[in-house]
């Protein structure tokens, strides 16, 4: 799968502009300013493919991305930024549990956590989201670039038992910055899709 060759199709604002199509679905997912933009941009090589906003919290839909006419890489609106009315907090909570009602169309769960913070309450709810979809899933910690070396082995335990993540579930320590375990994550995304 060319990971280059990837093109916008569309924003869902309602479930019914989902994608439902048979293509396989990379949902990746994290709170807002983890910096989920440049996860899916350091996983594309593209610089700016899916926007980096200033502010977080700007992906407020589902969009889908499809990637070499062969899967779709659906960014889920990022969650837990502060400063939102709670009547958008509302409409995304239930776009989110619409999409994730429909747990067959998610081929593979990208869940991205900051690498420096044991997970937040929101962190523990869309990990148990993605497991109880019974979906394979897997945990990218990002901003590993920002921990000293000694930090790095406690802060993934930490992060492993506060999701309770099964042995199975992959934690990724990642760098969107530096590109370090890019390679980990494309081939996770490449054998779900080839499955």
């Amino acid at each position: 799968m060319n990971l280059q060759k990837v093109e916008f199709i569309k924003s869902a604002a309602q479930p019914n502009s989902f994608v439902n199509d048979n293509l396989p679905q990379i949902a990746f997912s994290g709170k807002s300013n983890v910096g989920k933009s440049s996860v899916l941009n350091c996983v594309l090589q593209r610089k700016n493919f899916a926007r980096v906003g200033q502010k977080p919290g700007k992906t407020v839909h589902i969009n889908y991305f499809r990637v070499d006419g062969k899967a779709y890489f659906v960014d889920l609106p990022g969650y837990g930024y502060a400063q939102v009315a709670e009547s958008e907090k509302e409409r995304w909570g239930k776009l989110m549990e619409a999409y994730f009602a429909q747990a067959e169309r998610i081929t593979l769960g990208v869940m991205i956590v900051d690498a420096r913070h044991a997970p937040t309450k929101l962190d523990v709810v869309m990990a148990e989201l993605f497991q109880n979809t019974g979906r394979p899933f897997v945990v990218v910690a990002n901003k590993l670039d920002k921990l000293k070396k000694s930090e790095i082995e406690p802060n993934m335990a930490c992060i492993r038992a506060d999701l309770k993540l099964t042995p199975d579930t992959a934690l990724i320590p990642f760098s969107a910055e530096k590109g370090a375990g890019r390679g980990e994550l494309v081939n996770a995304i490449l054998r779900a899709v080839e499955k």
